[in-house]
């Protein structure tokens, strides 16, 4: 029970110390104001300044920060400038090499297209000249026939003209025209 014996006892020693004597009322405040006073002489000036200067660095850098934060809107926008010209510029040469290739594509199949109707062209005087070659070695053939027939007939001194006529066509069919 010592416990709340101690508790009255600190409750009864509150009074003079929240009641503090005149004397102890002036030197407190005289030692407030010899610190007053010397904190205005000597330290209020360089508080107050320092205080001014961070104002003033503050709204510095602010003002610097609106300032770049403008510089890098006006940045984005031409990046976004430059970069629509890119999209620009590369459509731009994606169609140039469409038309391009288009065009090698075309003038590729003009040539193929030239070249097939020369080589058409250059079998077709071939084979001309090949049948013109086989049908002169035909006639060639007929005519050496026709002499050789000829020549038999005359040597073979026939009397009856039937018989001529009979002896041609025996040769005639034992001749084979290729």
């Amino acid at each position: 029970m010592q416990y709340p014996l101690l508790l009255f006892q600190i409750i009864d020693m509150l009074p003079p110390l929240l009641t503090p004597g005149l004397g102890l009322f002036v030197w407190t405040l005289l030692a407030f104001l010899v610190v007053f006073l010397i904190l205005k002489a000597f330290a209020w000036k360089p508080i107050l300044k320092t205080l001014a200067d961070r104002e003033q660095h503050i709204s510095e850098s602010i003002a610097t920060a609106d300032k770049v934060k403008a510089e890098m809107a006006q940045l984005k926008n031409e990046n976004e400038a430059l970069m629509a010209q890119a999209r620009e510029e590369r459509t731009q040469m994606l169609k140039e090499a469409k038309e391009t290739r288009d065009r090698i594509v075309n003038e590729a199949k003009e040539k193929a297209k030239a070249e097939a109707s020369r080589i058409v062209a250059d079998a077709q005087i071939a084979i001309e000249q090949q049948k013109n070659k086989a049908i002169t070695e035909v006639k060639n053939q007929v005519g050496n026939l026709v002499v050789e027939v000829a020549e038999k007939v005359l040597r073979r001194e026939l009397s009856a003209k039937a018989e001529q006529e009979n002896y041609i066509r025996e040769l005639s069919q034992d001749v084979k025209l290729n």
